[in-house]
């Protein structure tokens, strides 16, 4: 196996994750309960407030949209357009406000965005570790409208670390009901290898799609009762759910009910999808980029394409437990999702490997005669050392064991993506993670001859 810039700290890690999970393959479920063990500094502070009249001393607020960001100097601002903006109608904006004094609040307002920002950050590096044992993040919140956004709260856990805590659902419930005080526990937040010890985003507030909401008296206390869940994280990747995103409620239900449809269709017609792919949004977009090739190499198995935009492996699990698969006898299932576990989540590599084989046990008991194939996730970013691809990298390591070359077969084309130094190009995906119609064109030619070979009887 090669690992790419590894530090031989990180390489032990990597090592021990590889073991654990080993473990898991043959029966042992890994321990992914314990609380995080981080050391907890003396500090006789009992509370440190991140927001209240003003953010903390050298500190400062930032506003942010997709595609820059600003500092409130004043009472209100207005995220900055670029001459050329990707996503034109967006505006986002931040003023103070008031709760209990006349500009002890701040307000962000975003509409058609498709991310929004309210931070509290810069400044000299916060110490949050005396705060995890027992401690809580509380604040204050007014849902004025969220009818067509999205919620989630966000904190800082060292260098490329973030995370996050998503409250869509929970704030649509809240619109409109006045202000609100939610408590949050700060084990929603740790992992076991994160480092807190110098914190520069203390706090955040994260949307998307269009709402108004005001956030004030934030602060970090050593204790305190959180009156407010957060998911496990620990099992969360295997915990069936549907893909509650502001940019997905409108369609994902829509799309689930209509591939059931297509199936029944195909039922009707006594015709059999002889292949199926299940994925996340690099799997959907054969119906747009990859049409031309869909067509040309897949469209005589009757293929069905099985994937949903900004599908998590939790996901994948619930539609498969509603009937994505019922009814049809494939030969072959083309699987190849945990991305967005690693976009949205930056989770574990073992945590997105488990939701992966949980998937597979899935398909296996609805499915017992389809041969499945596996395919290592895509790379994504530019470089090979970016955080993000590096995750995957150690994912596709783990679940490479998984295949018994019976009925699950695992299959890296990774390689066919790539420049010599491992560099992805925007020839071939554009935004550095979705493949245009030549990496769709690139993507069928690396997986044929594995995928002819899995399609004989």
């Amino acid at each position: 196996m090669k690992i790419i810039n590894r530090s031989p700290s990180s390489i032990v890690t990597f090592s021990v994750r590889l073991l654990i999970c080993s473990a898991f393959f043959m029966g042992a479920v890994p321990s992914l309960a314990a609380s995080p063990t981080l050391p907890t500094p003396a500090d006789d502070r009992n509370e440190t407030i991140v927001y209240s009249t003003r953010p903390l001393e050298s500190w400062h607020v930032t506003v942010a949209d997709f595609e820059s960001q600003t500092i409130l100097n004043g009472t209100s601002t207005v995220v900055p357009r670029p001459d050329n903006p990707k996503v034109p109608n967006s505006i986002v904006s931040v003023n103070v406000s008031g709760k209990d004094a006349s500009a002890d609040a701040l307000a962000l307002h975003w509409k058609d965005a498709w991310y929004a920002s309210l931070r509290i950050d810069g400044g000299t590096p916060l110490d949050l570790r005396p705060y995890l044992l027992q401690g809580v993040l509380a604040f204050d919140v007014n849902v004025e409208n969220m009818a067509q956004g999205g919620l989630a709260f966000k904190i800082n856990c060292g260098k490329n670390c973030e995370r996050k805590i998503p409250y869509l659902v929970q704030a649509r419930a809240l619109a409109g009901k006045g202000w609100q005080h939610l408590v949050f526990s700060m084990r929603c937040f740790a992992r076991e290898s994160d480092d807190f010890s110098a914190v520069t985003q203390a706090f955040a507030l994260d949307a998307s799609g269009t709402g108004d909401v005001t956030v004030a008296n934030i602060k970090f206390q050593k204790s305190g009762v959180a009156n407010t869940a957060c998911p496990d994280y620990k099992t969360e990747s295997v915990t069936p759910d549907m893909l509650n995103e502001s940019w997905s409620i409108d369609w994902w239900l829509l799309r689930h009910q209509q591939k059931l449809e297509e199936i029944r269709n195909l039922k009707a017609q006594h015709e059999n999808s002889e292949l199926v792919f299940i994925g996340d949004s690099i799997t959907h977009n054969w119906e747009k980029d990859g049409i031309d090739v869909w067509n040309r190499h897949y469209r005589q198995y009757h293929a069905l394409d099985l994937g949903f935009g900004g599908d998590r492996t939790e996901n994948v699990l619930w539609r498969l437990q509603h009937g994505e698969v019922d009814g049809i006898a494939p030969k072959v299932a083309v699987l190849m999702f945990g991305t967005n576990n690693t976009g949205a989540r930056q989770e574990n590599p073992m945590t997105t490997a488990v939701g992966i084989k949980r998937n597979i046990e899935e398909l296996q008991q609805r499915l017992p005669n389809t041969k499945i194939l596996m395919l290592a996730i895509f790379p994504r970013d530019e470089k090979p050392d970016s955080q993000l691809r590096r995750i995957n990298e150690d994912i596709n390591a783990i679940i490479s064991g998984i295949a018994d070359n019976k009925k699950i077969f695992f299959l890296n084309i990774n390689k066919a993506f790539l420049t010599d130094d491992g560099t992805l190009s925007r020839d071939i995906m554009p935004d550095l993670l979705h493949p245009n119609a030549t990496g769709y064109a690139i993507w069928a030619k690396a997986m044929e001859p594995e995928l002819r070979k899995l399609m004989q009887p």
